[in-house]
């Protein structure tokens, strides 16, 4: 159901790190954005999560925010050059985070379920360029007691994983647990280059593009991107898996929720958009770094950006008459390659842009308005914890990732109502959208 107008403003202010804890090691210096952090989108991500009352006060909501945050001092700074040379950086100067209160006569049975459209613009803080806080809260009160958070941060503060983390550990600040366990904060340690640095791979090519003289195709614009969200049940995840494995024809490992739905929508979005067979299609899979770097090993906890990108092709012949099986192994096959060596690679070539050794470059993520078509690009949030998303009374009934710009872009997001089912969120031309839908849940 959509959200209506009668939202009300009834307070904005800047909300500090607590005054009671001590001062961050880290406070009033300059950390120097990664590679990793240049090679995420340039812009703010907005998520919103509904709870059922009863729902703690907002003053306590705020207070536990605040007392996290003082464990989190990225998220109150403010993205600048270092002044000593001038490299994008994050300024740690407790500047503080924007928190947004909002009611509303409305019920939050009237305004459920939250199915994508503009309007739920009006529960998330604005994510337009010019915003100079890395993290926004938006706490909109419903009539009931029930609570829509709405969150945005910055990409190239934090990855999802990070973000995920940061509002667990909110969570329970808010219920007054104490933290245990506490973010790593040491992005150098994380992104330290070998000696002499060594660049095994094309990354000038694949993660950025250098100049006005890249050779990557010029992007497409979309006239029409609809937002849109399917649901996949326990049962159908299961019945989907259990095909998969029992195909003799391609044989595979005990394959994935996240490999097998893949090949899935993979397949049945390339159906509606009418592809012919001789066109070839990719997905960029987001890779969390956190699982493969071994030497030296990074913490869970790191907070910051730690992920890059497969990227399994397949001619979209290839797509639609092989099995599913067939394409679950092309997507593995092209995971399995970005490994240790894949990541470390990546940092001796983030060393050598430091050092002069590349020229200028810019990240390959696609732009707001833009059409990925033939491709497309997820993100699995599969593995994050939003069930321990609880300020007291439960997890939230309901999550949605508000607006994808992108046209081709997909969110596997754990369904809140059914255990072992999957929302996935996505993007699509809205020429595509009709068919998607009748073909979403057939095996053919």
């Amino acid at each position: 159901m959509g959200v209506g107008s009668d939202i009300e403003t009834t307070s904005t202010s800047i909300l500090k790190p607590s005054s009671t804890s001590p001062p961050h090691p880290l406070l009033d210096t300059y950390v120097p954005l990664t590679i990793f952090d240049e090679a995420a989108f340039d812009l703010h991500v907005a998520t919103l999560y509904a709870f059922r009352a009863p729902m703690p006060t907002n003053s306590a909501m705020k207070d536990g925010l605040s007392k996290v945050l003082s464990h989190f001092p990225h998220l109150s700074g403010r993205m600048c050059p270092d002044p000593n040379n001038n490299r994008p950086s994050i300024h740690l100067n407790n500047a503080g985070v924007r928190v947004i209160e909002t009611r509303t006569a409305d019920t939050l049975a009237d305004r459920l379920p939250l199915d994508p459209s503009d309007e739920l613009a009006l529960l998330h803080p604005p994510t337009d360029a010019s915003v100079e806080y890395l993290l926004q809260v938006q706490l909109n009160r419903f009539a009931c007691g029930g609570l829509v958070i709405g969150v945005t941060s910055h990409h190239r503060v934090a990855d999802g994983h990070s973000m995920s983390g940061f509002l667990v550990r909110w969570a329970e600040a808010v219920r007054g647990l104490g933290m245990d366990s506490f973010p790593y904060l040491d992005r150098a340690a994380v992104s330290v280059p070998r000696s002499p640095p060594r660049s095994e791979f094309n990354h000038r090519a694949i993660e950025f593009k250098e100049g006005h003289d890249s050779a990557a195709p010029s992007p497409r614009s979309c006239s029409v991107i609809e937002n849109l969200v399917v649901h996949y049940s326990a049962e159908f995840v299961s019945g989907l898996k259990r095909m998969v494995s029992e195909d003799e024809a391609v044989p595979t490992r005990r394959c994935s929720t996240f490999e097998c739905l893949l090949a899935h929508v993979w397949k049945k979005i390339t159906k509606a958009r009418g592809l012919g067979e001789s066109e070839s299609s990719q997905v960029r899979v987001a890779v969390n770094g956190r699982a493969r770097m071994r030497e030296p090993a990074v913490p869970m906890e790191f907070f910051g950006n730690l992920v890059l990108w497969a990227y399994p092709r397949l001619s979209t012949g290839e797509i639609l008459k092989e099995s599913h099986a067939y394409v679950v192994k092309a997507i593995h096959d092209s995971v399995a390659k970005v490994d240790e060596a894949y990541f470390r690679s990546f940092i001796d070539f983030g060393e050598m842009i430091s050092t002069g050794e590349v020229g200028e470059l810019s990240a390959t993520a696609p732009e707001a308005g833009n059409s990925l078509c033939p491709n497309l690009e997820v993100d699995s949030w599969l593995r994050f914890n939003f069930h321990d998303l609880d300020f007291g009374t439960g997890g939230p009934c309901a999550f949605l990732p508000p607006n994808l710009p992108v046209e081709g872009l997909l969110i596997f997001v754990p369904s809140c109502k059914d255990k072992g089912a999957v929302d996935v969120f996505l993007a699509l031309s809205g020429e595509h959208v009709e068919l998607f839908k009748e073909i979403s849940h057939s095996l053919g």
